[in-house]
Formats: C-alpha cells, structure tokens, sequence
C-alpha cells in the first residue's frame, strides 16, 4: 500500500545565513528523493510571540499547528545557543502538544559554530519523549558549521550524507508508531497440571 508522506521541517535559526536552514533543506531533499511530500516552516517568517498559556492561538500558531497536525514525520532542526535548542523553537514547541507530535516520527538536528551541539539534541530528545513522539535513534549534530558550508552548499560529503540519511529515514520511518499495532505477539505457551 502506497500513500503520500508528508514531512515537515521546522528552522529554529532566525539567522540569515543560517547552516540550520542549509542542513534542513538538504535533510527535505532526501526526504522528497524518497518519495515524500515536504514543507520547511522556517520560523523566521512566522509571528510567534513569547507563549502566553491565556492566548495558545496567537499570532500564527494557528497555522504552525496545523502544519505540524498533517505532518507523518517532522525534522526539528536547531543552533544551539548556551548548551540547549533556540528560543524561537522553544517558543514554536510551547505552542504545540501531543495534537501534532504524539506517535510521530521525529528526526533531530542540531548546529554549532563550535564545540559538539549534543546538549541540545538531548533537550529537544526529553521534549519529543514528553509529547509521546518517536525521535529516530539517528540525529545530525554539526560542530563548526561554518567550516562545512560554502556558498549555501556542504563542503563535506560525509555530512552531506548524513544529512540526507536523516531526510530518508524520517520517511522510512514515518509509521514507526503503528509498529506496536501489526507487530505479531509472540505465542505464550502453557503447561498442563
């Protein structure tokens, strides 16, 4: 059976010149080689103020949800700044919740202009894993960024690679949830007295 993926990818950077955005439309590129439909919701063009829990529809959340509702699979992807995720994807996952991201499959990429981004790879894992979603056991952390892009393009193959294993996975993968419905349970034997 055949039917149409849609993965979303979500840009945490506000920057310009943002690797974040490279690497992400890189990961949509596989993600579309692999037969998927995609959409990069850059955050940069959305209005998104502070989360306010009185007014859960401000600005264009809205729109942000539903985006994220019709996605089967959705790529976070994030700079770190001071060791966690970026505040413009923490404000965008403040007004999301278990609607948009229970039981989806979640890949995760972080990027830093120095030092490995694991720490906010592992915060944004804890915050998939709070909202029930299926974060891939593959993530695509980038240190030194801006030693491995050029002119908008990776510099690296093996990053590039990596990249675009990610965007392939998360389609492979975007019905990693339902793997509990058509597992086959093992028999359980009993014994006679």
């Amino acid at each position: 059976m055949t039917r149409n993926i849609q993965v979303v990818a979500v840009c945490g950077s506000l920057a310009s010149d943002s690797v974040t955005r490279v690497a992400l439309r890189e990961a949509l590129q596989a993600a579309q080689t692999a037969g998927a439909q995609t959409t990069l919701v850059d955050l940069r063009e959305y209005d998104l103020p502070t989360f306010d829990a009185d007014n859960q529809d401000a600005g264009d959340a809205p729109e942000l949800r539903d985006y994220l509702q019709r996605a089967d699979a959705i790529i976070l992807g994030t700079p770190m700044y001071h060791g966690s995720f970026s505040s413009p994807l923490k404000t965008a996952l403040d007004y999301s919740g278990f609607d948009e991201f229970e039981n989806t499959t979640v890949g995760l990429l972080a990027v830093s202009g120095g030092s490995f981004p694991t720490p906010a790879l592992d915060h944004l894992r804890s915050v998939m894993q709070a909202f029930d979603a299926w974060p891939l056991p593959l993530d695509v952390a980038i240190p030194n960024s801006h030693e491995y892009v050029s002119d908008g393009s990776f510099v690296k193959s093996s990053l590039r690679d990596r990249v675009h294993r990610l965007g392939t996975e998360v389609v492979q993968y975007a019905d990693v949830a339902q793997y509990r419905a058509t597992a086959t349970t093992p028999s359980t034997h009993t014994h006679a007295d």
